[in-house]
């Protein structure tokens, strides 16, 4: 396994990369039309789309609400970034986003995926001020002692902390709770928490919305058989997520609605995405 830290790989190559199973990580770039992914996760990716045509609009739609958080965060003084479950990278990259307002802008990337790591030198830590540690977000405690972050974020100063589609691969079991405090608690006053989590909820504007049972559990039958299964989360147990951090308007909502530079879906597609989102502050 490779990591990347400010002065380069370290550690062993990553042959050992398992192929046998598909990952949400390398799914979810077959979602937005990536290369980096094998053919274990490209059946699986094809059997959620099959049970949930709309599965890519949600990933695009994701991806636009990772830019848009990034660039207020920016605007709002934020000049270092801890992005937890970052994924295959793709362009624009989170530290792409932030120094189009702030070059000096520093940032951690961690994701528990080795393919990752064997992309991070070329795609995220090659403009320097960046680095990847490969770490799982079940266990904060290792992010947070990790020498590339540690390297990378004075905890002194505000951070911006990016849970982006990742929490949903954290059962119950798993405290996902316990773990957004764990992390907040090593951040200081000012800092923002921008998180994404995949619901089956139907979107409360859309009259005609309801759960559709067969294609739900067609999908959640995918990802059990995956490297990490879905934990799909209503409102109700999302909003709680953000503990300490008080939401900022327009408070958790579904992606494109918050805070919009374009046209806005209507309520038909926004059922259709699956995704709620929001940002946090530490008082």
């Amino acid at each position: 396994m490779i990591e990347h830290g400010v002065d380069g790989p370290v550690g062993t190559p990553a042959e050992e990369i398992d192929t046998s199973r598909p990952h949400p990580a390398r799914m979810y770039d077959y979602y937005l039309d990536g290369w980096d992914n094998y053919e274990v996760d490209r059946a699986a990716a094809e059997r959620v789309i099959e049970a949930h045509p709309q599965v890519r609009l949600s990933a695009r739609a994701n991806r636009a609400f990772l830019r848009r958080a990034v660039r207020e965060a920016v605007r709002g003084g934020i000049r270092q970034i801890i992005d937890i479950g970052t994924g295959i990278p793709t362009s624009p990259n989170t530290h792409e986003v932030a120094r189009e307002s702030a070059p000096d802008v520093r940032v951690a990337y961690v994701d528990n995926d080795p393919i990752v790591a064997t992309h991070a030198e070329a795609k995220l830590t090659s403009a320097g001020g960046a680095g990847f540690a490969l770490a799982d977000v079940r266990e904060p405690e290792t992010i947070l002692g990790h020498p590339v972050v540690r390297e990378l974020i004075d905890f002194d100063r505000p951070v911006a902390l990016l849970l982006v589609a990742v929490l949903h691969f954290v059962k119950d079991e798993e405290d996902p709770a316990g773990i957004v405090a764990t992390l907040g608690d090593a951040l200081p006053a000012g800092s923002l928490l921008v998180m994404s989590h995949a619901t089956e909820e139907p979107y409360e504007g859309y009259a005609e919305g309801r759960t559709d049972t067969a294609a739900r559990d067609g999908v959640l039958d995918v990802y059990r058989n995956a490297t990490a299964a879905l934990n799909l989360r209503g409102r109700a147990a999302v909003e709680p997520l953000f503990g300490d951090f008080a939401l900022l308007d327009p408070g958790l909502v579904r992606v494109p609605l918050w805070r919009p530079d374009g046209p806005v879906p209507g309520p038909k597609e926004l059922s259709d995405i699956v995704f709620y989102g929001g940002m946090g502050r530490k008082g």
